[in-house]
């Protein structure tokens, strides 16, 4: 599954470990899902929408 992730977090200075501490889970787990090589649990994806303040479909997105 493809996102913005790195967008979103550039759009706001935001390093991986920034972002990390923000959604509570470690640096390499941003790192696998903004690269791609893992999808985020439903809680996690419903806590990155809140933390970005866009819906869902907005930052993930099918290939």
């Amino acid at each position: 599954m493809k996102n913005r992730l790195r967008v979103l977090r550039a759009e706001r200075n935001w390093s991986q470990a920034d972002l990390a501490e923000r959604l509570e889970v470690s640096r390499q787990s941003v790192n696998a899902i903004e690269t791609g090589r893992f999808d985020p649990s439903l809680p996690l994806a419903f806590k990155l929408a809140r933390l970005f303040e866009a819906p869902i479909e907005s930052i993930f997105f099918q290939e």
